[in-house]
């Protein structure tokens, strides 16, 4: 029951941790771009194969940014062990195989949205290309021409308001749990008000992380 995996309380966490163990580099802790420098020299020097996530609840969407630039330069596969949310959802995403780890774990991936997809828009929000654009919904615009005069200040409103849509709690979650016979999945649709209680999350149907590209096989 996602209730009792997800009901975690991370009012306080730490910035993003690393532990480099071989050819596999273990981040944990929030995104918040503090250990982006750290992580791609670590993938710059070639030696590099899995980046690990390993419970990490969050972040900003800059910082998220930043972690998958990094990882699609390198080309390395990417792994869940645990919870991955938002920030980290999308610097999963940039694996080149992006898989959930094994073992007796349930493992999560929490996908920010700005509103609720539809079913035509899940098929396709998070692969390849459109990964990178669905996260610009939450990025302001690096480099914007300047506004001019004659434009009106409604017009700015979008670029100036992007950051105001990521929230965290609201998004797509994706969940896997073993079982004596396999893993069982399941996704459900986070409207934010749920607060850390997953539980009060809506199931949804026909949402195969596979069939989606969130995870590959």
């Amino acid at each position: 029951m996602v209730a009792a995996v997800l009901l975690f309380a991370c009012l306080a966490c730490s910035a993003a941790e690393l532990d480099l163990q071989g050819s596999r580099l273990v981040v944990s802790g929030m995104l918040d771009g503090s250990a982006i420098k750290a992580f791609t020299e670590h993938l710059g020097k070639g030696t590099v194969r899995t980046v690990v996530f390993e419970d990490s609840f969050g972040g900003t969407a800059e910082a998220a940014g930043a972690f998958a630039d990094a990882i699609r330069a390198s080309g390395v596969d990417t792994e869940i062990r645990g919870q991955c949310m938002a920030a980290c959802a999308y610097a999963f995403l940039a694996g080149k195989a992006h898989r959930f780890g094994w073992g007796l774990q349930v493992n999560g991936v929490l996908l920010p949205v700005s509103a609720r997809p539809s079913a035509a828009e899940l098929a396709v929000r998070w692969r390849s290309e459109e990964v990178q654009k669905t996260l610009a919904e939450f990025t302001p615009i690096a480099a914007a021409a300047p506004i001019q005069a004659t434009e009106t200040r409604a017009a700015d409103t979008p670029r100036d308001n992007a950051r105001d849509n990521w929230r965290p709690e609201h998004g797509v979650l994706f969940t896997a749990s073993p079982t004596l016979f396999g893993r069982i999945y399941n996704a459900f649709y986070c409207d934010g008000t749920q607060g850390r209680d997953f539980s009060k999350c809506e199931r949804l149907s026909d949402a195969d992380p596979f069939k989606l590209g969130v995870l590959t096989p």
